[in-house]
């Protein structure tokens, strides 16, 4: 069934159907076989199946279907009817037609406070959708939404290379300019050359849009452009933009040479014109500036995001950092001093736990060292039957084990998460989480567990399966098996038979071309890539690529994590430039992924340390400094994949 569904084989599912009467995933065939032909099913059918199946992930999975279907064809009485049943609520294009439809009954005055929620869910979409359109559109011609919110719109979409939503916002605001964008599009540097002035709204913002696009490929080229043709001719908010993105692409090529990106930032005449984006870039540069970070723009930059981003524990450390950095210099008078340490001391308090990087930085900032929490109460014959005995967490479960991992996910995060209002208590996700760890379903066991706060199960958060191996090997060629284990976290979550999207496979994630180099490299002539999938053969030549990384990178767990994730070269060149606290270097990563990457692992083998070994330990000593090669050094590993 499932096959046929892929395959969109519509008699195929329909023939079937009746065979899975019964079976504990029949809610999924009935899903796939309604779902596959929802464009042209009947209310009637989609009524029945909801139904049916009530109270189910299937169903609510299909009402969110059917909502989106409904607001595509401006059904708002069958939209208005369904949606207040639907229980998920994380669907940003139902969201969007759900606030579309509010703003028509309502009118503008009623609708007012919608405004921001729009706009924000809108910018956050990187592809388009037609409900957040919809929404912005009626705004917009309600005079909620100014020109300005569109053409931001547009600003972010052309920086991050889609071509889609550029041209919806552009149509939305000025569509006579669609020809003048599309050549823009093709070819920003020729655009800007051709064109001499820029005299109307329309001009001035294809003109950014332009400089834009430009930068997100070349920052000095649209640097130069801006400072020698453009700068008079734009406003002050288009210019302050468009330097807020030359900064953050400048400072988004660590280690390559180019300007240094807070130059351009400097040029800013109003951070409040910079996204959040912007601004956490500006942070980075400035804590990169040296060996002596740039701490009073480090603050200011922090104190200009949203106040959603100021509660980000990443900037809540650093703005800590900075108060106590600056407190000497900034207030010498002695009866100021304990304020400014007050509030840094505050700021780390409201974050500091063992639960992620920069909590477990906190931490100790504030003198103490990460150690294994107090195991919550023993889960009671009671607790642990109800999560046995849940239908929903039941289906996930088989669903997983026998090869639908997709669905089984998805729905085990329903059960979890969303089937009520609020998602399950914290007992009752220490209860999922410990069926999952004894059915080895070792993703759901972590990710369940991680949703609690206040009692913390490390056993669960993080396992070790395959001990004796992961032990054995670890010490057999000089690695820390804490790392070992932080590390297969947070590739795989202990699932086997991983395979990513770009082909990297097994617990330790490892791609083809790696694990042939990595075989021939430890002698193992035997290999073929079909072993990649047997336990012990990825683990061995996991860790051997690991230990590679680890030597290369003079012992540094920080940068060998980061060519572990994507690839050695890359943080040979991140490392170029003034030495600097780990922490510091991680956070300016230019890929999100390997930056979240990297900060995940290492926290993830403090965690482990302190589970195996029983003592308390410091993330701070595991991270140390980055800094250039030395000239001392061994030649770098350039067969190393």
């Amino acid at each position: 069934m499932a096959q046929a569904f892929k395959r969109e084989d519509k008699a195929k599912m329909a023939a079937l159907l009746p065979q899975t009467r019964g079976h504990v995933l029949e809610p999924w065939a009935a899903y796939w076989e309604l779902s596959n032909r929802l464009g042209v099913a009947s209310a009637a059918e989609v009524q029945a199946f909801l139904a049916r199946y009530a109270g189910t992930y299937q169903e609510d999975r299909l009402r969110n279907d059917w909502l989106l279907l409904l607001g595509q064809r401006r059904d708002w009485a069958g939209f208005a009817a369904e949606h207040p049943l639907f229980r998920m609520g994380d669907d940003r294009e139902v969201r969007c037609f759900a606030w579309a439809l509010e703003h028509q009954k309502n009118g503008p005055e009623g609708a007012a406070a919608l405004v921001d929620l729009v706009r924000q869910t809108w910018y956050a979409q990187r592809d388009a959708d037609e409900g957040c359109r919809t929404a912005a559109e009626r705004m917009l011609a309600a005079k909620q939404l100014k020109p300005l919110d569109i053409w931001r719109k547009a600003r972010l979409s052309i920086e991050a290379g889609r071509t889609r939503p550029t041209r919806d916002a552009v149509e939305m605001v000025s569509p006579d300019s669609l020809g003048l964008l599309a050549s823009l599009q093709a070819n920003p540097a020729r655009f800007l050359a051709d064109k001499k002035m820029a005299i109307s709204r329309s001009g001035k913002e294809l003109v950014t849009l332009a400089l834009v696009k430009l930068a997100a490929s070349d920052p000095q080229a649209a640097a130069t452009l801006l400072d020698k043709k453009w700068d008079f001719q734009l406003t002050a908010e288009e210019r302050n933009w468009v330097w807020g993105v030359i900064g953050k692409q400048s400072a988004m090529r660590m280690g390559i040479q180019s300007p240094d990106a807070l130059a351009h930032f400097q040029k800013v005449s109003a951070d409040s014109d910079l996204t959040d984006d912007m601004l956490a870039w500006k942070t980075r540069a400035a804590l990169r500036a040296g060996a002596q970070a740039r701490w009073p723009l480090v603050l200011a930059s922090i104190n200009a995001m949203g106040p959603e981003a100021r509660k980000d524990s990443t900037w809540v450390y650093w703005k800590a950092r900075a108060l106590l950095a600056l407190a000497p210099a900034q207030l010498p008078a002695p009866a100021a001093m304990p304020a400014q340490r007050a509030e840094a001391l505050s700021l780390l308090q409201s974050i500091a736990s063992v639960r992620g990087f920069y909590e477990q930085l906190a931490l100790e900032e504030l003198g103490q060292m990460i150690t294994v929490p107090a195991a919550p109460a023993a889960l009671s014959f009671g607790e642990k039957e109800a999560a046995r005995t849940n239908p929903g967490l039941q289906r996930a479960a088989y669903a997983i084990t026998i090869g639908l991992r997709s669905e089984g996910v998805r729905e085990w995060n329903y059960s979890a998460n969303l089937a009520k209002p609020g998602g399950m208590s914290e007992r009752e996700l220490l209860a999922a989480a410990q069926m999952a760890c004894d059915l080895a379903i070792w993703d759901r066991c972590i990710n369940t567990s991680e949703r609690t706060r206040s009692e913390i199960d490390f056993s669960q958060r993080f396992p070790t399966p395959f001990r004796e191996t992961v032990l054995k090997r670890s010490r057999d060629i000089g690695l820390d098996p804490a790392y070992v284990y932080g590390l297969i976290r947070q590739e795989s979550r202990f699932i086997m038979d991983a395979r990513s999207g770009v082909g990297a496979s097994g617990l330790m994630q490892i791609m083809p071309a790696t694990a042939r180099e990595t075989a021939r490299h430890i002698g193992l002539a035997s290999f073929n890539i079909g072993q990649l999938n047997d336990r012990d053969t990825n683990i061995n030549i996991g860790t051997a690529y690991l230990k590679r990384a680890l030597d290369d990178f003079g012992g540094s767990m920080a940068m060998a994590a980061a060519a572990y994730n994507a690839g050695p070269s890359r943080p040979r060149n991140w490392r170029n430039g003034p030495p600097l606290e780990a922490a510091i270097w991680a956070e300016n990563v230019p890929f999100h992924e390997t930056r979240d990457y990297v900060k995940k692992v290492l926290a993830n083998t403090t965690s482990y340390a302190a589970l195996l070994t029983g003592q308390p330990q410091s993330l701070k000593a595991r991270l140390g400094t980055v800094a250039p090669r030395e000239a001392s050094a061994p030649p770098i590993d350039d067969k190393m994949p």
